[in-house]
């Protein structure tokens, strides 16, 4: 599990072990060493349970700008529990026990997890923004020079390409890389989807996928340190290289390609639990605040209101799909990964690489 702490505004104040989890207790203030949850009455705490990917974000801006907001709106200080995994296996932390107040996970399937415990409700896409916090698009990241010319799906399926993404079983990540192919395929002719295309197209890249991580950054890491020739990811991940290194992270947008939808849910056995659900609710609406969009679009998402996306970001592809043109989350998770869907039948002696 990746744990952070959030270095800007406030100071590590300490740090302990929650759940069998690993969190980070991080009090994001001014000054002083505030109580333990209950201790007092002069803080907030606030337990997140998110995906690895948002983390930088998170730990460096997100977290220190809720924190100033919420002093100046209330007058009380805010500290954080944070824990960052992979979504699918936060999701089932969560589930399992572990007391986040706001899920934020890689799609909606993760939330529903928690839908279907009973501790998030029925009707969290019901607010605003639908419940989503981010956009982005699946990419194929590629090596400086695209020296195994590398241009589009079809380019990952010639002999002797590696490719690389995270395990979909742990990955919420993953599964929209593998939508992101599967719709390709599917959506050739939008008009006439056809799944023996979208199945083909995916047995071929999954044939020369050549490692699968458990989470997208530490997919990231895997490529970073020289494995494969090409690495299916979230376009923000390989634009945080760039913030990080100061050097271009090549990458090619395929002609037809999936927009990544991030949400975000208050767990409601929690925040009864803590009594806390006037900071979680706070802390959700600033997420869709034009300053947080802002912070996120920095870090390499694209803000839920493209107006707000930095100058220079490349152009959408005009065969942009979403998941809805899959025909919904609750289809592609029985024809895709069911226990008779796509994904396990092509693990067998014949077909690809097992995971």
């Amino acid at each position: 599990m990746e744990q952070a702490t959030s270095p800007n505004i406030g100071r590590l104040r300490a740090s302990a072990r929650l759940s069998g989890y690993g969190l980070c207790l991080v009090l994001l203030a001014a000054a002083g060493c505030g109580p333990v949850r209950g201790a007092g009455n002069s803080d907030d705490t606030l337990t997140i349970g998110a995906y690895s990917v948002v983390r930088d974000a998170f730990r460096e801006k997100i977290l220190p700008g809720f924190a100033a907001y919420w002093k100046q709106k209330t007058g009380r200080l805010v500290r954080f529990e944070e824990s960052y995994n992979a979504s699918g296996a936060q999701s089932r932390a969560i589930v399992s026990g572990f007391d986040a107040d706001v899920a934020v996970l890689s799609l909606d399937g993760d939330i529903d997890r928690l839908v279907k415990a009973g501790i998030v409700d029925k009707n969290w896409k019901s607010g605003p923004g639908r419940g989503l916090i981010t956009r982005s698009i699946v990419v194929i990241g590629i090596r400086p020079g695209n020296p195994a010319s590398i241009d589009d799906w079809d380019d990952l399926t010639r002999p002797g390409v590696g490719v690389l993404y995270p395990d979909p079983k742990t990955s919420g990540g993953a599964k929209w890389n593998i939508n992101a192919i599967y719709g390709a395929g599917l959506l050739e002719d939008p008009k006439q989807p056809d799944p023996a295309a979208a199945r083909d197209l995916l047995s071929r890249v999954q044939t020369n996928v050549v490692n699968m991580d458990s989470s997208g950054r530490q997919s990231m890491a895997t490529f970073e340190r020289g494995t494969g020739d090409a690495i299916i990811t979230y376009e923000n991940e390989l634009l945080l290289q760039d913030k990080r290194k100061g050097i271009k992270a090549p990458y090619v947008i395929p002609s037809a390609t999936l927009q990544i939808e991030g949400p975000a849910a208050i767990v409601e056995s929690s925040v009864k639990k803590h009594g806390n659900r006037a900071v979680a609710v706070a802390f959700l609406e600033y997420l869709r605040t034009e300053e947080a969009q802002r912070i996120l679009a920095d870090y390499g998402f694209r803000a839920l209101d493209p107006k707000l996306d930095p100058p220079g970001r490349r152009p959408l592809p005009s065969r942009l799909f979403t998941m809805k043109d899959l025909g919904g989350w609750t289809k592609i998770n029985k024809d895709v990964y069911g226990p008779s869907g796509v994904w396990d039948s092509l693990f067998t002696p014949s077909k690809g690489r097992t995971p």
